[in-house]
């Protein structure tokens, strides 16, 4: 998964990783302090979360699935619940139904407290098959 990660431009600049724990996968922003959006909360940038998010349903679906390439985002829906504070973000991804040409997956991403997710989005790809 680092080799995946850090073949996405975005996702080295964010500095996103990844943790397999069994048959889970975690991703895991860390806080640094370009990725501020609101200097006066200080809050994650909004794009910054979107961001993730994306990133975190993809990375899930290249471990779920056989794609040849990378899957092409469809579209994407994004519910911003709660501000996004100055500290380390996790997420994580479900394949909600995966066909042939498109897949849909749900994504939650949290900090302290996974009950308490601060975004969730989904989305549709569209997959290259082996």
């Amino acid at each position: 998964m680092a080799a995946l990660l850090a073949a996405i431009p975005y996702a080295r600049f964010l500095g996103i990783t990844a943790e397999r724990k069994g048959n889970e996968l975690t991703t895991v922003l860390p806080f640094s302090e370009h990725l501020i959006g609101n200097i006066w909360l200080p809050a994650l940038h909004g794009g910054v979360i979107g961001a993730f998010l994306e990133i975190t349903a993809t990375v899930q679906l290249l471990f779920d699935t056989q794609c040849e390439r990378l899957p092409k985002t469809i579209d994407i829906s994004i519910d911003y619940l709660r501000s996004g504070r100055a500290a380390e973000t996790y997420g994580r991804a479900v394949v909600t139904k995966h066909g042939r040409r498109v897949a849909n997956v749900r994504a939650e991403i949290w900090q302290e407290e996974r009950a308490k997710p601060i975004a969730a989005a989904h989305g549709h790809f569209l997959l290259t098959p082996v």
